[in-house]
């Protein structure tokens, strides 16, 4: 099996390359694991929470880049639910498309993203709710396996990954991987199990990911900025360049990363509430912002 550098330089060395600059406002999300409305869909809690924070990027001129796990199509089979639920989510991230302002990279749960005809499969129009019909982005954007960030002044790279290669059951055997979620842990999730994409998910595997994904970013001195862990990581300025956005399936709030003149920060969106009692969706920095000319390790 080819090791994890191996597999991350193939990844580099194929990756379409975003240029942008100071002026340039990006956020990444991953993890939202987008699912059916039911009991085992861990994005249905934090979906208004999704919603205000994409409306807000999209307002304030961002492009919004997603990497990987976007949708959950291991526990589904099918998109066409999930669009159907989440039907005012994709048209304003249709608008993002529109815009030429939307990126997205596939994961292990929703590998099959890559497939060449998985948008002639799968991918049908999701106005049924809407007034006007809109074209659906899944037809035309190209998903995949990682993209690199080139800042267009100084050239600094930033490699974007989802971060589950190297992992034998997210990985190579991800086939097994899909079938034990589908078949065994979603029907356990829906009476009460913790999933292991959230709260119930091993530290120590955590951990042994975030190790080798901050060993490769050390050896080939690249900033690395993945998800998959579900983790938010931040480091400081001169430490090991490698960065984590956390997730969407935090128990009521969502983690990003922004990029924005230059530097990168740390955003936790949540639900919060007013002195009247009145509920609101709040944006909190939690790292940062940190330039991004810091990282570059000597």
């Amino acid at each position: 099996m080819p090791s994890l550098a191996d597999k991350l330089n193939k990844v580099y060395t194929s990756a379409p390359v975003l240029p942008y600059d100071k002026n340039s406002r990006i956020v990444i999300m991953s993890d939202c694991h987008r699912g059916q409305g039911n009991g085992a869909d861990n994005f249905l809690p934090n979906s208004p929470i999704f919603q205000g924070a994409l409306e807000y990027y999209y307002k304030n001129g961002f492009t919004y880049i997603e990497l990987g796990d976007g949708d959950e199509l291991w526990e589904n089979r099918c998109i066409h639910t999930i669009i159907r639920t989440y039907s005012h989510i994709f048209r304003l991230m249709n608008r993002f498309y529109q815009d030429n302002r939307l990126y997205m990279i596939y994961g292990n749960h929703d590998i099959v993203k890559k497939r060449k005809n998985f948008s002639a499969s799968n991918c049908t129009n999701y106005s049924c709710d809407a007034t006007e019909p809109e074209a659906y982005f899944y037809k035309d954007l190209k998903i995949t396996e990682g993209i690199i960030l080139e800042n267009k002044d100084t050239l600094q790279r930033i490699l974007l990954i989802h971060g589950h290669h190297g992992s034998l059951l997210n990985d190579e055997l991800w086939p097994l991987g899909r079938f034990l979620v589908r078949y065994v842990w979603k029907p356990l999730e829906t009476i009460g199990f913790r999933a292991p994409t959230g709260s119930g998910r091993s530290v120590k595997l955590v951990e042994k990911i975030e190790k080798k994904l901050c060993a490769y970013s050390r050896e080939t001195n690249r900033i690395v900025i993945a998800g998959h862990t579900h983790r938010p990581v931040f480091p400081n300025p001169g430490s090991c360049p490698y960065f984590n956005d956390g997730s969407c399936v935090h128990p009521y709030s969502i983690t990003c990363l922004e990029i924005e003149n230059d530097q990168i920060a740390l955003v936790r969106w949540s639900f919060s509430t007013t002195e009247d009692r009145l509920l609101f969706i709040s944006r909190e920095v939690l790292n940062g912002p940190e330039n991004l000319s810091d990282y570059i390790l000597d």
